[in-house]
């Protein structure tokens, strides 16, 4: 792609992104959403590949739905209450309809087709913004209305994407697929979450953010994008491949790594708001994501497992790895330790 219409996406990305962020009227704020979607198609489309067109196609039609929902949702609003503040939705009506149309935006179950597609359909960096930066924008606008929702409807979003984000990443063997279906469950920890503690969704999200970036970004250094390949990449960096490795299992939530502490502080604040049940069952789910972690884990660094097919070694590269990866791999491993400094500014 050209290096100037490249340079204009990704700053319309930033400005919509901020304009949702930084808005306080509904119209505002469904301009930001409606700006980032029509950035982001070009980079999804960029290779012009049937597939991508395809994933363009669905996302946009996703997108302009779930705009649509936000639009009328804050009209309703509005007709009944006389309000456009982001932070006045208090008709009944509204907030299911604005529940519905935010979870469409983020690929909450039931609303949650269209996200492997689309993340299979793209490159391996439009996925990261995808994944991360395109989420953004409708967690703020959770986050800003979260007083107003119904826990009932959102607790049982979350148990369902947490239990088929596990489950149909089961038999998953492209990385992109198995990734969407770890965003789709780690979206349902955030959401079970958002009534109870809202900053406790956003440091999961801005955790989940970091550690998803640090998947792609070594998965786009050793250009690897399905599980067969992966076997093999490992002569490529092994040192890379090792930390791949440990962010991984910390993005499954294991406990020495960064991933575990807000789901340690998500089971903690649920069973103080007598949700035991709840936090029991999401705990049991997140056993089901493990285990495709942990499959990835495996064919990262451990072994090449039996079989028949001979597989050619890839050649090692001498190119360092980037300081942006040094970086991200050493917070999304090793921030547990920081956790008491974490709470406090939060």
């Amino acid at each position: 792609m050209n290096p100037q219409a490249n340079l204009i996406f990704i700053t319309s990305l930033l400005l919509g992104t901020t304009i949702t962020i930084s808005s306080n009227h509904w119209i505002m704020a469904w301009t930001g959403l409606e700006i980032n979607t029509l950035a982001i198609l070009p980079l999804i489309s960029k290779s012009h590949h049937p597939r991508a067109i395809e994933a363009a196609t669905k996302y946009f039609l996703t997108q302009a739905a779930a705009s649509a929902l936000v639009l009328f949702s804050s009209m309703t609003n509005a007709w009944h209450t006389g309000q456009w503040d982001i932070t006045q939705l208090t008709h009944p009506t509204s907030c299911l309809i604005l529940t519905s149309a935010i979870a469409m935006k983020l690929g909450l179950v039931p609303f949650h087709f269209w996200f492997p597609e689309v993340l299979q359909g793209s490159p391996l960096t439009t996925g990261l913004i995808l994944s991360t930066a395109m989420k953004l924008p409708p967690m703020t606008l959770l986050y800003m209305t979260s007083s107003s929702l119904n826990p009932t409807l959102l607790t049982i979003l979350a148990i369902l994407s947490a239990a088929l984000g596990g489950w149909m990443g089961l038999n998953q063997t492209q990385i992109r697929k198995i990734l969407a279906f770890s965003s789709i469950s780690h979206l349902g920890w955030m959401a079970i979450i958002l009534i109870y503690n809202p900053k406790l969704t956003l440091l999961n999200f801005y955790l989940y953010a970091v550690m998803t970036t640090t998947v792609f970004l070594t998965l786009n250094t050793t250009k690897v994008l399905k599980l067969s390949t992966l076997l093999t990449a490992w002569t490529k960096a092994p040192s890379l491949n090792t930390m791949l490795l440990l962010t991984l299992l910390s993005l499954a939530g294991l406990p020495p790594l960064t991933g575990f502490l807000p789901k340690w502080l998500i089971i903690q604040e649920l069973t103080k708001q007598d949700m035991a049940p709840a936090a029991t069952l999401i705990s049991l789910l997140s056993l089901l994501s493990l285990f495709f972690y942990l499959r990835l884990a495996y064919c990262t660094t451990i072994t090449l497992p039996p079989h028949t097919t001979n597989h050619m070694k890839q050649w090692r590269t001498n190119k360092p790895t980037s300081t942006a990866i040094a970086i991200l791999t050493t917070v999304s491993v090793m921030l547990l330790p920081a956790s008491p400094m974490i709470l406090t500014i939060v």
